[in-house]
């Protein structure tokens, strides 16, 4: 299987995932609802996923194949920091979204 097969296999299996997340986040709180707030959620889940594939190719690309693990450390790699990166980037966005709401709201 090819290196760019595997990280889009890295993704699609996360999907379900970030779907889940994603909705949570979308959904709570659930007001105010203003189209400001929609761009900046909107913005943030894009952000989120966009980071996610450029850390897994970063990571893909940096791990070296170690001792019985084989190509196999390169996957662990870059989906963990991938997952890492994902999470912290909509971690930031729940508390700057709060704090905003809270000065707004």
């Amino acid at each position: 299987m090819s290196p760019q097969v595997q990280l889009h296999l890295a993704l699609i299996l996360f999907l379900p995932w970030f779907a889940i997340l994603g909705g949570l986040f979308w959904f709570y709180p659930r007001a105010p609802r203003t189209p400001a707030r929609r761009a900046f959620d909107i913005a943030s889940l894009a952000v989120a996923v966009i980071a996610f594939v450029v850390t897994i190719r970063w990571g893909h690309a940096i791990a070296e194949p170690t001792g019985s693990a084989g190509n196999i450390w390169r996957q662990v790699v870059a989906t963990a920091t991938g997952y890492g990166v994902f999470l912290a980037v909509m971690t930031l966005a729940f508390f700057l979204r709060r704090g905003w709401l809270r000065r707004h709201g």
